[in-house]
C-alpha cells in the first residue's frame, strides 16, 4: 500500500488514507520514510513533501468525499460490506475502483457506475486497446 500511495503522490495525486487497523501516526511515519526503510522499527520519522499530500481519514466515508478513485489495498472484511452506491454518489466522475486484493464484486461495482481495475483481471472492454 505504501508504494502505491507514494506512486500516486509522485504522479501529482493527493491521497486520503483510511485503514481501520493502522494508527494515523503509523501511516504518517510510513509515508515519510524512504523506500525499503519503512519496515525497520527504529527508523525515525522525518518530514517530506509526501506528507503535504496525505490526509488520514477517520472513516471510509470521510476518505471518499470528492475523491476520483477508491484503492482497496488491504483485505479487511469491512471493505466488502460498504455501501458503494452511496460512496459513488459522493465522488468525482468518472469514478474509479482499483481493487488490489480482488475482494470486491466487480460486476456490481460496474453496475453502480465505477470503472474497475483489478490485479490479474482483464480491463473493461472499452479500456482495452485494439492491436
Amino acid at each position: 500500500a505504501i508504494d502505491v500511495w507514494k506512486g500516486l503522490i509522485r504522479d501529482g495525486g493527493c491521497c486520503c488514507v483510511y485503514d481501520p487497523e493502522v494508527s494515523t501516526d503509523q501511516i504518517m511515519r510510513d509515508m515519510s520514510t524512504p523506500k525499503f526503510e519503512w519496515d525497520r522499527p527504529n527508523y525515525s520519522r522525518s518530514a517530506t513533501r509526501f506528507l503535504e499530500n496525505v490526509k488520514v481519514a477517520a472513516s471510509a466515508d470521510d476518505a471518499i468525499d470528492g475523491a476520483h478513485a477508491i484503492c482497496v489495498l488491504t483485505e479487511w472484511d469491512e471493505f466488502k460490506t460498504y455501501d458503494y452506491a452511496a460512496m459513488y454518489s459522493k465522488m468525482q466522475k468518472p469514478a474509479f475502483v482499483f481493487d488490489g486484493r480482488n475482494i470486491l464484486d466487480h460486476a456490481k461495482m460496474r453496475d453502480i457506475g465505477f470503472i474497475v481495475y483489478s490485479l490479474g483481471k482483464p480491463l473493461d472492454p472499452f479500456l482495452q486497446k485494439a492491436y
